[in-house]
């Protein structure tokens, strides 16, 4: 760890009195300013979930010519005995840009690293729309920014149908019959299984690396079993809880190939230990059986990883053809902010624009007239938030300094005071001045649905407020150093020092991390730096290491009925910054059972008005009691490559998924008179799991 005393980065922070003076410096509750208007963002087209994709079989099924050979060789069995009984067929109406032709390559660029292929048992392959186009999950939620707010519900995916029983406690689904896995085992209820049974359920399985895979995502005393080969069957305590149906979705719910993993697994094979269960596939492992649309095909450390077409992939398009149209994926492994500087300059085809200070130089470069990409903005559905460990008995096994500051955080006039001392005007023009970031309080986002203004309680920048309420706490300097002490007896009466955890992996968590560390000074608390990369972060986080973090967050601050759990601690270990503490329980502020009652009713709740009521409550309460506080809110934009077709209006960076889920790639293509001879392993698929590298003609 290393302190950082130091001002906010940038000449955004030098800003003049007039600005500091025009901005709300009122004690207390203060007027929300509106987000500004931002004229380049896009809108989605609205449709229906049948709009989108559809069950059937086809007349006649096709691949890319070259694949031909596979099949007179007898490398492969004919296209049409590799698909399913009823592929899922994508409609040609909701393409943008209709049916699509095979060939070429995606090249990605990103800044993770891949810990290996055993996704469910808790690894990371790095992120960045790897795991994403390996992984397929029982439902979809990707696409949905462009569905109708009356259908909004997941996508079928591994599951085609399903139906509630007449009391609503149960779940019966439909898998896919006929899909096979990359190297052609059955995909069947035994991988369904498996991944419930063996990684979610045990507790020793850190179920995927963001750590959602948890019985609680899914309701507590949930259970599910299978009827037969391709019907499983959930049971729920709660009454007809659709919002599960989203936790079965990325990247809760996205089973493993059992085939290859169980084996590995100790409750199997009783050699084995779960550190190597976990890390029975490192990256080298190539070929691993996937039932996503690309393979890993390639890897060099540090350098690349190559993903070629699954030649088992289970979709279609309405004339036949097998996708996916484009048959590699390149991941250069190199840094988040290369990889939007390689997208703007053409040597990379994707990303998704989110680190705000990239913003005003992207947009000049994609507006002059040779510029290889465009960029295309969403709504603004990036939101960071200072979000306070608030565990008073245990997790994460705090010293007595750090249990000191577990206390501070559980008082709310502790809370408020650090909000209050929060410039997010200044903050927002330190990543970038313009009409991209809003002041953001806290809780749910302006602009999303459940949003409501009115309920949304929003405590100005006060700083002489501020000290106040810190007064009034009894946290004073005793001893002259320009620091407050802890009262006497509580951590005997040290200086108040915290430490902020953030990730290096994307300079604006680290621009705002040193941002809040400087506006804390003038309160008299010394906040020192704990600047960890992402799976170290992601690591410490999970576990409770730290006193504060810098946080950007997930879906259920955009979506809220997906990640719904995730809103409040409603179970032991569903909460990012509240998990229950060594004694198995989580000690509840007040106003968190608040939270925890209106999040179990919204989630069991059908009616439409009942649930916009429930959240206009929730948004109340956390942003009176100061939940986490809010930093700041912006769009993102994502920058492709101008020679790729069927990129869909509107498609935000994140929403319900990430942009490479939104923007549904495997049926993104590039026109015949703009392909490039980028492919690494032209006319080559996946060989045995395990062997080295692809297989040619």
């Amino acid at each position: 760890m290393r302190k950082h005393a130091i001002a906010l980065g940038g000449a955004g922070l030098l800003l003049g009195v007039s600005l500091i003076a025009t901005h709300a410096q009122t004690a207390g509750t203060a007027e929300l300013p509106d987000p500004p208007e931002f004229a380049a963002q896009s809108e989605p087209v609205f449709v229906g979930v049948s709009d989108i994709q559809e069950y059937k079989a086809l007349p006649e099924y096709h691949q890319p010519e070259w694949m031909d050979k596979f099949v007179a060789d007898g490398k492969l069995p004919p296209v049409a005995e590799r698909l399913p009984k009823e592929p899922l067929v994508f409609k040609t109406a909701n393409m943008p840009d209709g049916i699509g032709v095979y060939g070429d390559v995606m090249r990605h660029v990103i800044g993770g690293r891949p810990e290996g292929w055993n996704y469910i048992g808790g690894q990371s392959q790095g992120w960045g729309g790897i795991d994403i186009g390996l992984s397929e999950c029982l439902t979809r939620t990707g696409p949905l920014f462009e569905v109708k707010a009356d259908e909004l519900e997941p996508l079928p995916n591994l599951a085609k149908s399903w139906e509630w029983s007449e009391d609503g406690h149960e779940l019966t689904m439909h898998l896919i019959e006929g899909a096979k896995w990359s190297d052609g085992d059955p995909f069947d209820a035994d991988d369904v299984m498996f991944y419930w049974n063996d990684n979610v359920q045990d507790p020793n399985v850190s179920a995927v690396p963001s750590g959602t895979g948890t019985p609680e995502r899914f309701g507590v005393g949930t259970t599910l079993e299978a009827l037969d080969p391709y019907t499983i069957k959930w049971t729920f305590k709660e009454v007809r809880p659709t919002q599960y149906l989203y936790a079965m979705a990325y990247d809760s719910f996205c089973p493993g190939p059992s085939h290859l993993l169980k084996p590995q697994h100790p409750k199997y094979n009783t050699a084995n230990t779960y550190d190597q269960y976990k890390n029975a596939f490192p990256p080298e492992y190539m070929n691993m059986p996937v039932m996503g649309a690309w393979v890993p095909v390639e890897y060099r450390p540090d350098d690349i990883i190559v993903m070629r077409r699954n030649p088992y992939y289970w979709k279609t398009d309405e004339n036949g053809n097998q996708l996916p149209y484009l048959d590699e994926l390149e991941y250069r492994l190199s840094t988040w902010a290369d990889r939007d500087v390689q997208a703007v300059a053409g040597s990379g085809d994707f990303s998704n624009l989110e680190q705000a200070e990239s913003y005003v130089e992207a947009l000049k470069r994609s507006a002059e007239p040779t510029a290889p990409a465009r960029l295309q903005f969403g709504a603004r559905t990036i939101g960071y938030a200072l979000r306070m460990n608030l565990s008073g008995n245990g997790w994460g096994e705090p010293d007595a300094r750090g249990q000191a500051v577990r206390e501070l955080n559980r008082q709310l006039d502790f809370r408020k005071a650090v909000s209050m001392a929060i410039d997010r005007q200044r903050l927002g023009d330190s990543l970038v001045r313009g009409p991209f970031t809003a002041i953001y309080p806290g809780g749910l986002y302006a602009g999303t649905t459940f949003y409501d203004k009115a309920s949304t309680v929003y405590y100005g920048y006060d700083v002489a407020a501020a000290n106040a309420l810190l007064d009034g706490i009894g946290l004073t300097d005793t001893d002259g150093n320009g620091i407050r002490n802890f009262p006497a007896g509580t951590a005997n009466g040290a200086d108040v020092e915290i430490t902020l955890l953030a990730n290096t992996d994307y300079g604006t968590d680290t621009n705002l991390a040193e941002g809040v560390i400087a506006q804390m000074e003038p309160l008299g608390i010394r906040v020192i730096a704990n600047f960890q990369a992402g799976t170290a972060r992601d690591d410490m986080a999970q576990s409770g290491q730290f006193d504060w973090h810098v946080e950007r967050q997930g879906a259920e601050m955009v979506a809220v009925v997906q990640s719904t759990t995730a809103l409040a601690p409603t179970g032991p270990r569903t909460h990012t910054f509240h998990k229950a503490g060594t004694d198995g329980t989580v000690d509840l502020l007040p106003f968190e059972q608040d939270l925890v009652d209106d999040v179990n009713a919204f989630i069991v709740s059908a009616d439409p008005a009942e649930r916009a009521e429930l959240m206009k409550k929730y948004q109340r309460t956390f942003t009176e009691n100061v939940y986490s506080v809010g930093l700041t809110q912006y769009p993102g934009a994502l920058i492709v490559n101008k020679r790729f077709a069927n990129i869909p209006a509107g498609a935000p960076v994140f929403m319900f998924n990430w942009a490479e889920d939104n923007i549904i790639r495997e049926r993104v293509f590039v026109p015949k008179d703009s392909q490039q001879a980028y492919e690494l392993f032209p006319q080559t698929l996946p060989g045995a799991p395990g062997s080295a590298g692809p297989i040619s003609e």
